[in-house]
């Protein structure tokens, strides 16, 4: 998709694509941990109904849970470049052993 404009300079355009569905589920996982918020995301940023995303996002957590995550991201003029995204684990414990609480 693009979209023209007239400037003083000239026609100027600017080239939008959306995400991919596994762009979009990536980006929903490392905001929320919540699957039915991911889900809610990924569908409004792909313009999608919730249903048809549902599964895919299952079964991305599924694949990703508990181990860190590698996407090769293509910048300017094709360069690559890595990038690593590792989650680290929260323990919450119900009482403090140290104070006895």
């Amino acid at each position: 998709m693009s979209e023209d404009w007239k400037t003083k300079y000239g026609t100027r355009r600017v080239r939008r694509d959306p995400p991919t569905l596994d762009e979009a589920i990536f980006a929903a996982i490392g905001i929320t941990d919540d699957q039915e918020a991911q889900a809610e995301i990924a569908a409004s940023l792909m313009g999608l109904p919730i249903e048809d995303v549902q599964a895919e996002v299952k079964k991305a957590n599924r694949v990703t849970a508990g181990r860190s995550t590698t996407r090769v991201i293509a910048g300017e003029q094709g360069a690559q470049r890595s990038v690593v995204v590792e989650r680290r684990i929260v323990r919450k414990f119900g009482n403090d052993k140290r104070t006895g609480t």
